[in-house]
């Protein structure tokens, strides 16, 4: 390759989001970010959603900051989606995983198939916030809107939409759904015959790095590996096949590429899931609660009043008592959106612990439960059926330092400079 080329990644977390410039020389990449914004849910309509419209007035930010660039991709937490109708425009405002429409959707859907032939059939860790589930809802809590949905696009794909127009499937994206064979890649037909989902609600499918638009003044609009937890994972520094990996953010992700998909009972009951790779691996990993607890107590004192930055409250933590207390962070009570500190007092009350009344006891006592969740799940991971050495695991993540001497930091977003990773220069 001759010349220079510029790209403009955008990567959407749960939390916040950020637009990354970058420039290849043909020998070297450099980046900036050149924009960076918040991601706040809104409650309309009964139900807790993403700000499609804000978000969008954040993309044209970015691409305004940017200047010229040839090509554009765009990242996203995974799962959630938008349902379009058929001129194209969007139904709603995309409902946020952690919304309550879900509850006893999953036990709902096992009577129809169960757990056992659903793992084994899409590896993925079954979930209420999965799209299976939430399509679910959909049909049941809100029929007119199902009734007017022709296409569902993803979240990735429906920025993509909004951009440029195309209608489009990425596939890593696609394989949080709960609706894609985890051997084929396709969407499997079982699933969507057995809850009666139309396989045309599904835009056609394409792989990672596919130029899919194009805006007025020329910029490749490209499918870039849609989930973020991949494009991070496609951005490991290293070649190494018994390399794992861990992706902090909201949630955090653990685990380690494979050539096939583990889909025994012994995985599946290990809550352990498959998810397809930019490069066309496996990455099968464990979801664990990450910093939700953290990011969602700052905008709760926040809301106070009281305005901390991430480096302020790692700081605060690292200077609390350790382990005083500990709470469930997969308690249902943690799931929704709102004051955090409060329930974590109230989960130790009702335990019979002692009651964090300062600060700093709710970030250290995240940080101790994230420490040793990631403990148990290296464990987990390496008691599976997965051929990756239980080295590499131990090789991935230093438990103890995690916590006490703080290698990681709760500012950062492994996944900055994720969607970098596979926005092609052009054909």
């Amino acid at each position: 390759m001759s010349g220079k080329t510029t790209v403009l990644a955008f990567d959407f977390g749960a939390s916040s989001g950020r637009a990354v410039k970058a420039v290849y020389d043909g020998a070297a990449l450099s980046y900036e970010e050149v924009h960076r914004f918040e991601n706040c849910p809104r409650e309309k309509d009964g139900r807790l959603r993403w700000d499609f419209s804000a978000l969008m007035d954040e993309v044209r930010t970015g691409l305004g900051k940017a200047g010229a660039v040839d090509s554009i991709g765009f990242d996203t937490w995974g799962v959630d989606f938008g349902l379009l109708g058929k001129n194209g425009t969007l139904l709603e405002a995309p409902v946020h995983y952690r919304d309550g429409r879900t509850a006893g959707m999953v036990e709902q859907a096992l009577r129809t198939m169960d757990a056992r032939t659903l793992y084994g059939a899409t590896g993925n860790q079954i979930m209420a916030i999965n799209t299976l589930f939430q399509l679910l809802a959909v049909k049941e809590q809100a029929p007119e809107v199902w009734r007017r949905a022709k296409r569902l696009l993803f979240m990735p794909d429906l920025f993509i939409h909004a951009l440029c127009g195309a209608q489009v499937c990425e596939r890593t994206i696609a394989s949080t759904s709960q609706m894609q064979d985890a051997r084929t890649g396709a969407w499997d037909r079982d699933v969507l015959a057995a809850y009666r989902i139309p396989e045309r609600l599904f835009a056609p499918s394409v792989p990672s790095g596919t130029v899919v638009g194009a805006l007025e003044n020329g910029a490749k609009v490209v499918a870039v590996a849609g989930h973020d937890t991949q494009c991070a994972v496609a951005a490991l520094p290293t070649q190494a096949r018994d390399t794992a990996f861990l992706s902090c953010g909201t949630w955090s992700l653990l685990g380690c590429e494979l050539d096939a998909p583990v889909l025994t009972e012994k995985s599946m009951r290990l809550g352990l899931s498959n998810e397809l790779g930019a490069n066309g691996r496996v990455n099968y990993l464990k979801n664990i609660i990450g910093l939700w607890l953290i990011q969602e107590s700052r905008r709760a004192w926040r809301r106070q009043g009281r305005e901390y930055s991430y480096a302020e409250l790692e700081s605060l933590a690292l200077e609390a008592a350790p382990l005083r207390c500990f709470i469930d962070p997969d308690d249902p009570a943690f799931t929704p959106p709102g004051d955090i500190p409060a329930r974590v007092r109230e989960y130790c009350a009702a335990t019979g612990q002692y009651v964090p009344q300062t600060v700093n006891a709710p970030p250290a006592c995240a940080l101790s439960v994230f420490a040793c969740e990631s403990n148990a799940y290296v464990c987990a991971s390496t008691a599976t059926a997965s051929p990756l050495p239980a080295a590499a695991f131990k090789r991935a993540i230093s438990l103890p330092s995690l916590y006490t001497e703080s290698r990681f930091s709760i500012s950062r977003n492994a996944c900055s400079a994720a969607a970098m990773a596979f926005s092609p220069f052009g054909p």
